[in-house]
């Protein structure tokens, strides 16, 4: 562990001084490896906003606002390239300014790490909050730029439908991005105090001192608050992200590890991460309304458990890559992981299962769309006799309806399936535009949800999108539709 930390370290320490080296503010100055003059780009930073210097339609803004490093323009002298701060305390805000864009350049953690125990911050720990108003755009250029929402600290990011807040790479911004782009730079780390499962030695759940290091960097999650908050995240794109660090351990789009009930997060996208589009590490937060397209390796991931619940989930595998829609792991530990989700529509369209559940999950699923188009696809997949799981109003459309191996075999996983009511193990999909339902997805009666989490919001359909007139997907995300690129 100790020279994996060396090594991590290094190589930030490294990427870190090839950015300060380059913080002089001229025209052609760069903030982060690679960085430099653009070609025109209609991306980030349009419209009018808090702060000044902004420049005239088309022109670079004058200055960065208070808090930032000018480190010159780009796009031809479009647009004002204005570089976030490594540490972040107090208050940040990201304004939305007219030719103006943001950098991340190497990892950046808003505040200190304040511990497991919400009652009782570490001593000397400094709280950060980082506010992004809506349309901000902000990039990295490399694996490792990144940000890191310690414990204790908050991201307030609330973009509109209208006006989502979108994290992307530089490539993107250079608009030579296509879709197999991936891994173009870090992305979102957000760690909490709520209860996770994989404690040190003998120290029980849901405790102070029950925390792990979070994989991709060297920060820590996991405590004692259930209900942590960490902010707020809405309307929120995350595009060409993740990277590998060391074999096994990467950076996904979004990794939300520890993060409690308190937190908000409603609307998010994560298109073509490199590694998981979003990864849960234990914690009791909720969503709704999340977008995961074109991901390389699994597009939802929990783990060491997570006991939270999701609503409303359109997931589209990349065509020419991609893993699994969801893996769910327990890591054989106590309390085991109880994911639970509804109204989610994975659409599989490689060789992967759809749905992998090991070591111990206990996973929930209702109202709930899943096809594969790959010939040897699997719908479900159960690896072990720990794990567990319940369906209703669940409709498979895959090559195969389940998984037939040596761990569990076909007829034990159909017994499980089964076990549940009004669910289809061998449908024929009539899903329309990839994604929005059809005759026989909405021909499923619907599950009563209250009863599995106070969260949900009863639908009387199954499946994430209930027809053509079901748009809250449009206007804030991208790559969901012909013409629609991100």
């Amino acid at each position: 562990m100790t020279g994996t930390t060396n090594l991590r370290n290094l190589l930030i320490m490294s990427l870190s001084a090839m950015a300060l080296a380059a913080c002089g503010g001229g025209a052609s100055e760069v903030a982060s490896p690679g960085e430099g003059a653009f070609p025109p780009s209609n991306g980030g930073g349009s419209g009018g906003g808090s702060g000044g210097g902004s420049g005239g339609s088309g022109s670079a803004a004058s200055d960065c606002p208070t808090g930032f490093t000018n480190v010159g323009t780009i796009a031809n002298n479009t647009l004002r390239n204005c570089q976030l701060p490594a540490k972040i305390t107090g208050n940040l805000v990201v304004p939305l300014r007219s030719g103006t864009i943001y950098s991340i350049s190497g990892r950046v953690d808003v505040g200190d790490d304040m511990g497991g125990d919400a009652a009782a911050p570490k001593a000397g720990a400094v709280k950060g909050t980082l506010t992004i108003e809506p349309g901000v755009k902000l990039f990295g250029s490399a694996g490792l730029d990144y940000i890191v929402v310690n414990r204790g600290s908050q991201i307030y990011a609330e973009g509109t439908s209208a006006q989502p807040i979108v994290f992307t790479s530089r490539q993107s911004v250079e608009g030579t991005t296509g879709v197999d782009s991936i891994g173009q730079w870090g992305g979102l780390v957000v760690l909490g105090r709520a209860p996770i499962s994989n404690c040190p030695g003998t120290t029980a759940p849901g405790t102070a001192n029950c925390e792990a290091q979070v994989e991709g960097t060297n920060a820590f999650y996991g405590g004692n608050s259930a209900t942590d908050n960490s902010g707020v995240m809405k309307y929120v794109r995350v595009q060409h992200s993740g990277f590998q660090i060391l074999p096994n351990n990467e950076l996904n789009g979004i990794t939300f590890a520890g993060v409690g009930s308190g937190t908000l997060l409603d609307y998010i996208q994560v298109h073509n991460s490199s590694d998981d589009g979003i990864e849960w590490f234990g914690g009791t937060v909720n969503a709704k309304h999340l977008v995961l397209t074109g991901n390389d390796d699994d597009s939802m991931d929990t783990d060491v458990g997570f006991n939270g619940a999701i609503q409303f989930a359109i997931v589209v595998q990349r065509a020419n890559g991609g893993d699994r829609g969801n893996e769910a792991s327990g890591s054989n530990r106590t309390p085991a992981s109880n994911p639970k989700f509804a109204n989610v529509t994975m659409v599989g369209r490689g060789s992967s299962d759809v749905i992998v559940m090991n070591s111990g999950t206990n996973n929930v699923f209702a109202n709930s769309v899943f096809t594969a188009s790959g010939t040897t696809a699997a719908c479900l997949d159960i690896d072990d006799t720990n794990t567990t799981g319940s369906f209703n109003s669940v409709f498979f459309s895959c090559p195969v309806a389940f998984r037939d191996d040596s761990n569990v075999g076909a007829t034990a996983t159909q017994a499980i399936f089964a076990a549940g009511a009004n669910n289809t193990a061998n449908g024929t999909s009539t899903l329309t535009s990839t994604f929005i339902n059809g005759a026989n997805e909405n021909a499923v009666p619907a599950a009563n949800l209250t009863s599995i989490s106070s969260f949900f919001t009863n639908t009387t359909y199954i499946g994430a999108v209930r027809n053509s007139s079901d748009t809250w997907w449009q206007g804030w995300t991208c790559g969901l539709t012909s013409g629609s690129s991100c």
